[in-house]
């Protein structure tokens, strides 16, 4: 018996394959095997053919099945995750009107600044948790106003994920996470935002049909059965965007648990237990994939653009280019705690919602050049990194978490001993690494989600831990002093 689980990324689509009764990831693949294309008319803009999501999750589908030898037949269930914040367009025949406007599409800022002052400030972040900023919604209120030909056809809007499952089911169904990362969901009243949809002129028949997270939200139909060679009849048991998947995919389900990723750009993603918000947007909050109206389960959303970027840019241009990045961490851990004094402030790929937008850029500060050398250079970019984790972790502190672990996979900067013992020691966090990903953690969603788990515990008893990292407490100061002439150097 096996569970399916498909993650639509805006670079690739994975596909993964695990086997039910061990837990354990039997294959798993992903197309392209070079970046799929995002389509930039113009500046700032970015979409993608919804079509071509599905022509290579075929491929994926493909390619597991093959790998694995297993049937159809075997597969019990299906859980779906998708790239967030991006806007899917259909007409009654559940034809794409226009290319998904997609995630990193910035051409909706002015909509949802916009609906932040008409609708008011106060309003939208104790109703909606967020400013409408660039999300969904925005998108949508795009589309109505520069293509009406295009807007007057439309039928439902859908998240990616839930594209994904019309073309699985033929239904086109959406789930309060989904609507809550586009900004459509009012938090207070438990229902749809009026304010928004009132605001921007949108006609409710818009919205599909809500469902559960987990749960049965459409059987796998007979035409998409025959080109997956699937059993007709498969339930579609769970979706989420990629960050509350992410977050499931390391069993982060519940109050002060932090799923982590520190890739090109950085995440730290929180699980908060009641309603509430930043009063200066500097984190999102979204509903989490275990969030219902009756148990407020939350996931603030932090992110940092300068991250393994920084790590990248110090490689290409301050180290040669046969030393590996291992290399690197080896050479950082020969610099001592704060780095001889250097800060590095690692904000220079764009503005950062944790500065409240503000573009400050990247800086380097206290070289000595007669202490100096590389290898303190190169931790005190990981450092600069950490401690931009760890300013956002104070303002999700701010809005009542209280963060007693933090879980990620064992990748990117995480493979650093330095940026993770610095991390663990300067949020006073237990660290938790795991090999996982977000395929499989939509694979084990739909496992819950059909009731073959009986919970995430169980569903989740096979993830294996590949290491635990503790705070370094007789060295705490160190850290402390390192940390605080670091935010006193972005205030400079």
């Amino acid at each position: 018996m096996y569970l399916l689980g498909y993650d639509i990324g805006s670079s690739s689509v994975k596909a993964c394959l695990v086997e039910v009764e061990s837990g354990k990831i039997i294959a798993q693949d992903f197309f392209p095997k070079v970046e799929m294309q995002i389509i930039a008319k113009k500046q700032g803009w970015a979409e993608q053919e919804p079509e071509s999501w599905w022509a290579n999750l075929k491929l994926a589908h493909e390619s597991v099945l093959k790998q694995s030898g297993v049937s159809g037949e075997e597969i019990k269930a299906i859980g779906i995750s998708w790239q967030m914040h991006g806007l899917v367009l259909v007409d009654k025949n559940k034809k794409i009107l226009r290319p998904s406007i997609i995630w990193c599409d910035s051409r909706a800022v002015p909509y949802g600044e916009k609906a932040f002052e008409s609708i008011g400030k106060e309003k939208c972040l104790t109703h909606l948790l967020n400013s409408p900023g660039n999300f969904t919604a925005a998108k949508l209120a795009w589309v109505k106003e520069n293509e009406p030909h295009i807007y007057e056809q439309i039928d439902k809007f859908m998240l990616p994920g839930d594209y994904i499952g019309m073309k699985l089911t033929g239904d086109t169904v959406t789930t309060i996470e989904g609507l809550s990362e586009g900004i459509f969901w009012d938090f207070k009243k438990n229902t749809l935002s009026e304010e928004i949809m009132n605001y921007f002129g949108f006609d409710p028949g818009f919205i599909p049909e809500i469902k559960p997270a987990f749960g049965i939200q459409g059987t796998v139909s007979a035409s998409a059965a025959k080109e997956l060679r699937l059993k007709e009849g498969t339930p579609v048991c769970y979706r989420a965007g990629d960050q509350p998947n992410n977050a499931l995919s390391l069993n982060v389900l519940n109050p002060g648990e932090v799923a982590s990723t520190a890739g090109t750009s950085g995440v730290v993603y929180g699980v908060l237990g009641q309603i509430n918000y930043d009063r200066l947007s500097r984190v999102n909050t979204f509903a989490h994939v275990n969030h219902t109206r009756e148990q407020t389960r939350l996931g603030v959303l932090l992110c940092i653009n300068g991250t393994g970027i920084l790590n990248s840019w110090i490689k290409r241009n301050i180290v040669s280019q046969e030393v590996s990045y291992n290399d690197m961490n080896n050479i950082a851990s020969l610099s001592p705690i704060g780095s001889k004094g250097i800060s590095i402030i690692p904000f220079g790929n764009g503005a950062e919602r944790i500065l409240e937008n503000k573009e400050i850029g990247c800086s380097i500060h206290g070289i000595n050049f007669n202490i100096h050398n590389q290898s303190d250079i190169i931790r005190a970019a990981q450092e600069g990194i950490v401690f931009s984790f760890q300013y956002g972790i104070e303002i999700m502190a701010e809005m009542g978490m209280n963060i007693h672990i933090i879980r990620a996979g064992n990748a990117n900067m995480f493979l650093s001993p330095v940026f993770r013992q610095t991390l663990a020691s300067i949020s006073g966090t237990l660290i938790e690494l795991y090999n996982t990903d977000g395929a499989a953690g939509a694979a084990k969603g739909a496992g819950i989600g059909a009731g073959i788990y009986a919970s995430g515990k169980e569903a989740f008893a096979s993830l294996e831990k590949l290491a635990v990292i503790e705070p370094e407490e007789r060295e705490k100061i160190q850290y402390q002093e390192a940390y605080e002439r670091w935010k006193n150097r972005i205030r400079e």
